[in-house]
């Protein structure tokens, strides 16, 4: 190990031929690394003497790799890619006192805010970053603490699992709305109300269909209504009163708890699955992390009690 000092590249130098190989040109790797065009060529010399084979071709106003180029050019970048990443993760747990929590907007939105108060009463001295996104975030990659994912732990073979809420699946509608159209009479009677749709763009998400059937009740016949790609939307709707929707109940218990929207039937659907914050095996979680888990949890089965 005393010799890798001598027969190691810089890192500067490796960090030229990235940018390099990866442009194709000596200029455009230049203007990315903030150097001279000059000292980049001079960087790769030092490089190709130092290995004792060229690394690039060179034409007039082009580079290209070289056969032993580009083997190397691999090497360099998936090793700069893992050093990358291993600061990035070091940075991350340095930032001692924030956690990120990855999850869908719904839950964002409906779950977790109304909770924040007493999250930041229970652990005050944790910063909790939410981020959303469309799809479900591969945490693991992103340098995210937790995640909050709805199906079963064996979907998620890489990560821990810890039950926030079972899915139970119900029909929801405004006060508004019942006052002009009427409770319905029993589930099949549904189908003849305005139904508001949620069309899950990405992740997989019960339809009024599935309801329906999961109630002996053929929906051939079913209003189609309104239909929204965003179940934040789709909640929004119902308490304007444009319809009933399905509610998802751990995202909803607030709401029918404060009268902004109530059941329409007794019926619900328990799919089997259910929502879970997971975390990645791979590493261990700060112990900040852990503290957040814990609450999730904690908070979860206050709900389901």
């Amino acid at each position: 190990m005393n010799n890798l000092r001598h027969l190691l590249p810089s890192a500067g130098n490796l960090i030229v031929l990235e940018a390099a190989g990866r442009h194709a040109s000596f200029t455009k790797a230049a203007i990315e690394l903030g150097m001279t065009q000059a000292a980049v060529s001079y960087a790769i010399r030092s490089l190709e003497t130092q290995l004792g084979t060229p690394l690039f071709n060179r034409a007039h106003r082009a580079v290209s790799l070289t056969e032993a180029g580009r083997r190397f050019h691999a090497d360099v970048t998936l090793g700069l890619s893992h050093i990358r990443k291993s600061a990035e993760d070091i940075r991350a747990r340095g930032r001692s006192n924030t956690v990120t929590l990855a999850a869908s907007t719904a839950f964002a939105s409906l779950w977790m805010l109304p909770r924040l108060h007493r999250l930041r009463d229970d652990l005050p001295d944790v910063d909790l970053r939410i981020q959303t996104a469309d799809r479900d975030l591969e945490i693991a990659t992103e340098s995210i603490e937790l995640g909050v994912r709805g199906g079963r732990p064996e979907d998620w073979p890489d990560y821990h699992s810890a039950l926030i809420a079972p899915e139970v699946i119900e029909a929801v509608a405004s006060a508004a709305y019942l006052e002009k159209y009427g409770m319905p009479e029993s589930v099949a009677h549904l189908t003849q109300h305005r139904l508001i749709h949620l069309e899950e763009p990405f992740r997989s998400a019960c339809d009024w269909r599935q309801w329906f059937l999961s109630a002996g009740v053929n929906a051939t016949t079913a209003n189609r209504g309104l239909a929204i790609n965003d179940y934040v939307l789709v909640i929004q709707a119902v308490m304007e009163g444009q319809g009933i929707a399905l509610s998802w109940r751990h995202l909803t218990t607030r709401l029918i708890s404060s009268g902004l929207v109530q059941k329409v039937t007794d019926h619900q659907l328990v799919t089997g699955a259910a929502f879970h914050v997971i975390w990645p095996k791979a590493k261990p979680l700060p112990p900040q992390a852990e503290m957040v888990l814990d609450w999730l949890t904690k908070e979860g089965r206050e709900i389901s009690d």
